[in-house]
Protein backbone atom coordinates (compact mmCIF):
# COMPACT_ATOMS: atom_id res chain seq x y z
CA UNK A 1 0.00 0.00 0.00
CA UNK A 2 1.12 3.71 -0.82
CA UNK A 3 1.78 5.91 2.09
CA UNK A 4 -0.04 8.58 2.65
CA UNK A 5 -0.32 11.08 5.48
CA UNK A 6 -3.83 11.78 6.37
CA UNK A 7 -3.39 15.30 8.04
CA UNK A 8 -1.25 16.75 5.52
CA UNK A 9 -4.13 17.93 3.87
CA UNK A 10 -5.00 21.81 5.64
CA UNK A 11 -8.16 21.61 6.22
CA UNK A 12 -7.79 17.94 7.82
CA UNK A 13 -4.84 19.84 9.39
CA UNK A 14 -6.89 22.97 11.32
CA UNK A 15 -10.04 20.40 12.32
CA UNK A 16 -7.29 17.97 14.56
CA UNK A 17 -6.28 21.12 15.91
CA UNK A 18 -9.91 21.82 17.69
CA UNK A 19 -9.48 18.24 19.51
CA UNK A 20 -8.54 18.12 22.97
CA UNK A 21 -8.34 15.45 25.53
CA UNK A 22 -11.91 15.25 26.28
CA UNK A 23 -14.46 12.45 25.29
CA UNK A 24 -13.10 9.01 24.13
CA UNK A 25 -9.49 10.39 24.00
CA UNK A 26 -9.74 10.78 27.58
CA UNK A 27 -9.28 7.57 28.12
CA UNK A 28 -5.95 7.51 26.13
CA UNK A 29 -4.13 10.11 28.32
CA UNK A 30 -5.98 10.02 31.87
CA UNK A 31 -3.71 7.21 32.93
CA UNK A 32 -0.35 8.29 31.55
CA UNK A 33 0.50 10.94 34.17
CA UNK A 34 1.09 7.40 36.83
CA UNK A 35 2.40 5.11 34.28
CA UNK A 36 5.14 7.39 33.39
CA UNK A 37 5.61 8.17 36.91
CA UNK A 38 6.12 4.53 37.62
CA UNK A 39 7.93 3.33 34.51
CA UNK A 40 10.08 6.30 32.94
CA UNK A 41 12.88 7.66 34.47
CA UNK A 42 14.30 10.93 33.38
CA UNK A 43 12.65 14.06 31.68
CA UNK A 44 13.90 13.86 28.01
CA UNK A 45 11.05 12.97 25.04
CA UNK A 46 10.35 13.19 21.62
CA UNK A 47 6.70 12.73 20.78
CA UNK A 48 6.46 11.07 17.75
CA UNK A 49 3.63 11.97 15.26
CA UNK A 50 3.22 15.28 17.22
CA UNK A 51 0.93 15.82 14.91
CA UNK A 52 -0.71 19.73 16.09
CA UNK A 53 1.12 19.16 19.28
CA UNK A 54 -1.79 18.40 21.74
CA UNK A 55 0.57 15.22 23.14
CA UNK A 56 3.95 17.14 22.97
CA UNK A 57 1.72 20.04 25.04
CA UNK A 58 0.83 17.42 27.70
CA UNK A 59 4.43 15.72 28.29
CA UNK A 60 5.59 19.55 28.65
CA UNK A 61 3.20 20.29 31.32
CA UNK A 62 4.52 17.04 33.20
CA UNK A 63 8.40 18.27 32.97
CA UNK A 64 9.84 16.27 30.05
CA UNK A 65 11.66 18.58 27.65
CA UNK A 66 10.27 17.47 24.37
CA UNK A 67 10.78 17.04 20.55
CA UNK A 68 8.18 16.81 18.76
CA UNK A 69 8.33 15.16 15.47
CA UNK A 70 5.83 14.80 11.89
CA UNK A 71 5.94 14.25 8.74
CA UNK A 72 3.23 16.92 8.34
CA UNK A 73 4.67 20.03 7.60
CA UNK A 74 0.69 21.96 8.09
CA UNK A 75 0.46 19.98 11.29
CA UNK A 76 4.06 21.34 12.71
CA UNK A 77 2.99 24.91 11.36
CA UNK A 78 0.17 24.51 14.00
CA UNK A 79 2.26 23.05 16.64
CA UNK A 80 4.95 25.91 16.34
CA UNK A 81 1.87 28.82 16.54
CA UNK A 82 0.64 26.84 19.26
CA UNK A 83 3.61 26.86 21.45
CA UNK A 84 6.13 29.23 19.94
CA UNK A 85 8.74 28.39 22.85
CA UNK A 86 8.27 24.43 21.99
CA UNK A 87 11.02 22.41 19.51
CA UNK A 88 8.80 20.69 16.58
CA UNK A 89 10.54 19.01 13.50
CA UNK A 90 9.43 18.07 10.50
CA UNK A 91 10.91 14.79 8.99
CA UNK A 92 10.68 12.77 6.40
CA UNK A 93 9.36 9.11 6.30
CA UNK A 94 11.70 7.35 8.93
CA UNK A 95 14.54 9.73 9.11
CA UNK A 96 15.63 10.17 12.37
CA UNK A 97 18.80 11.45 12.02
CA UNK A 98 18.36 15.23 13.59
CA UNK A 99 18.20 13.62 16.91
CA UNK A 100 20.86 11.83 18.87
CA UNK A 101 20.66 8.01 19.50
CA UNK A 102 20.63 6.63 23.05
CA UNK A 103 19.79 9.76 24.67
CA UNK A 104 16.36 9.31 25.34
CA UNK A 105 14.37 8.42 28.34
CA UNK A 106 10.90 8.59 26.82
CA UNK A 107 9.49 7.92 23.25
CA UNK A 108 5.61 8.59 22.77
CA UNK A 109 3.22 7.40 19.63
CA UNK A 110 -0.23 8.57 20.57
CA UNK A 111 -2.02 7.00 17.67
CA UNK A 112 0.44 7.42 15.40
CA UNK A 113 0.73 3.74 13.85
CA UNK A 114 -2.67 3.79 12.68
CA UNK A 115 -2.07 5.82 9.72
CA UNK A 116 1.25 3.98 8.99
CA UNK A 117 0.27 0.69 6.31
CA UNK A 118 3.06 -2.24 5.75
CA UNK A 119 4.25 -4.11 8.57
CA UNK A 120 8.28 -4.03 7.18
CA UNK A 121 7.74 -0.07 7.41
CA UNK A 122 6.45 -0.23 10.98
CA UNK A 123 9.00 -2.69 11.86
CA UNK A 124 11.60 0.35 10.60
CA UNK A 125 10.26 2.70 12.54
CA UNK A 126 9.62 1.19 15.62
CA UNK A 127 13.53 0.17 15.08
CA UNK A 128 14.57 3.65 14.59
CA UNK A 129 12.52 4.70 17.63
CA UNK A 130 14.16 2.07 19.84
CA UNK A 131 17.63 3.63 18.23
CA UNK A 132 16.58 6.81 20.56
CA UNK A 133 16.39 5.28 23.95
CA UNK A 134 18.62 4.90 27.01
CA UNK A 135 19.12 1.25 27.66
CA UNK A 136 16.21 2.85 30.55
CA UNK A 137 14.15 4.17 28.60
CA UNK A 138 11.01 3.75 27.42
CA UNK A 139 8.69 3.23 24.27
CA UNK A 140 5.01 4.25 24.74
CA UNK A 141 2.53 3.23 22.02
CA UNK A 142 -0.85 4.19 22.75
CA UNK A 143 -2.80 2.27 19.51
CA UNK A 144 -6.13 1.73 18.03
CA UNK A 145 -7.88 -1.27 18.80
CA UNK A 146 -9.60 -3.23 16.04
CA UNK A 147 -13.04 -2.67 18.18
CA UNK A 148 -12.89 0.89 17.83
CA UNK A 149 -13.90 0.49 14.24
CA UNK A 150 -16.99 -1.48 15.00
CA UNK A 151 -18.65 0.28 17.70
CA UNK A 152 -20.16 3.41 18.56
CA UNK A 153 -18.45 6.41 20.93
CA UNK A 154 -18.69 9.23 22.38
CA UNK A 155 -15.83 10.99 19.90
CA UNK A 156 -16.61 8.51 16.98
CA UNK A 157 -19.00 7.08 14.94
CA UNK A 158 -18.75 3.70 12.39
CA UNK A 159 -22.15 2.64 12.33
CA UNK A 160 -21.83 3.89 8.74
CA UNK A 161 -19.12 1.66 7.48
CA UNK A 162 -20.38 -2.08 8.19
CA UNK A 163 -17.06 -3.49 5.68
CA UNK A 164 -14.72 -2.35 9.07
CA UNK A 165 -16.36 -5.81 10.61
CA UNK A 166 -14.94 -7.72 7.79
CA UNK A 167 -11.27 -5.91 7.90
CA UNK A 168 -7.97 -7.60 8.63
CA UNK A 169 -4.71 -6.60 9.80
CA UNK A 170 -2.96 -4.03 7.37
CA UNK A 171 -6.68 -3.15 5.53
CA UNK A 172 -8.11 0.22 5.58
CA UNK A 173 -10.93 1.18 7.99
CA UNK A 174 -13.06 4.35 7.96
CA UNK A 175 -14.11 6.10 11.45
CA UNK A 176 -15.61 9.33 11.65
CA UNK A 177 -14.90 12.12 14.30
CA UNK A 178 -17.86 13.62 15.75
CA UNK A 179 -16.27 16.87 17.33
CA UNK A 180 -14.60 18.26 15.09
CA UNK A 181 -15.65 20.58 11.89
CA UNK A 182 -14.89 18.56 9.69
CA UNK A 183 -17.63 16.14 8.56
CA UNK A 184 -15.41 13.75 6.22
CA UNK A 185 -14.25 10.26 7.36
CA UNK A 186 -10.92 9.51 8.27
CA UNK A 187 -8.97 6.16 6.51
CA UNK A 188 -7.01 4.56 9.25
CA UNK A 189 -4.92 1.43 9.02
CA UNK A 190 -6.46 -1.88 11.54
CA UNK A 191 -3.37 -3.85 13.31
CA UNK A 192 -4.23 -6.69 15.34
CA UNK A 193 -2.53 -7.12 18.96
CA UNK A 194 -0.47 -10.06 17.63
CA UNK A 195 0.66 -7.76 14.73
CA UNK A 196 1.80 -5.26 17.29
CA UNK A 197 3.28 -7.81 19.11
CA UNK A 198 5.44 -9.58 16.40
CA UNK A 199 6.60 -6.04 15.20
CA UNK A 200 7.97 -5.33 18.43
CA UNK A 201 9.68 -7.98 18.41
CA UNK A 202 11.31 -7.87 15.55
CA UNK A 203 12.21 -4.09 16.51
CA UNK A 204 14.15 -5.31 19.32
CA UNK A 205 11.64 -4.16 21.82
CA UNK A 206 10.28 -6.21 24.67
CA UNK A 207 6.50 -5.29 26.30
CA UNK A 208 7.09 -4.24 30.29
CA UNK A 209 3.09 -3.31 30.16
CA UNK A 210 0.12 -3.39 28.37
CA UNK A 211 -2.73 -1.51 29.66
CA UNK A 212 -6.58 -1.56 27.84
CA UNK A 213 -8.19 1.63 29.93
CA UNK A 214 -12.50 1.64 30.43
CA UNK A 215 -14.43 4.64 31.03
CA UNK A 216 -15.83 4.89 35.04
CA UNK A 217 -18.60 7.11 36.07
CA UNK A 218 -15.97 8.93 38.18
CA UNK A 219 -14.71 10.22 34.38
CA UNK A 220 -17.81 12.31 34.67
CA UNK A 221 -18.72 11.43 30.76
CA UNK A 222 -22.08 10.14 29.52
CA UNK A 223 -19.74 7.08 27.81
CA UNK A 224 -21.38 4.84 25.12
CA UNK A 225 -19.40 1.86 24.29
CA UNK A 226 -16.39 2.88 26.79
CA UNK A 227 -17.23 1.34 30.08
CA UNK A 228 -17.46 -2.06 28.26
CA UNK A 229 -14.83 -1.78 25.51
CA UNK A 230 -11.60 -0.64 25.39
CA UNK A 231 -10.49 2.27 22.90
CA UNK A 232 -7.60 2.05 23.00
CA UNK A 233 -4.66 -0.05 24.05
CA UNK A 234 -1.11 1.34 25.43
CA UNK A 235 2.01 -0.81 25.56
CA UNK A 236 4.87 0.42 27.28
CA UNK A 237 8.07 -0.99 25.95
CA UNK A 238 11.86 -1.30 26.50
CA UNK A 239 14.37 -2.14 24.27
CA UNK A 240 16.47 -4.96 24.41
CA UNK A 241 19.94 -5.34 25.78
Amino acid sequence: MEFRNTYEEPRRAAAYDELEQGGTYHLAFRDLPGLLSEHVTGKRAVDFGCGAGRSTRFLQQRGFQTVGLDISAEMVVIARDRDPEGDYRVIEDGDFSSLEKNVFDLVLSAFTFDNIPGHARRVRLFTGLARLLRPTGRLVSIASRPELYTNEWVTFSTRDFPDNASARSDDVVRILTTTYSDNRPVDDILWTDEDYRAAFGEAGLEIERVERPLGTDDDGIQWVSETRIAPWTIYILKPVV
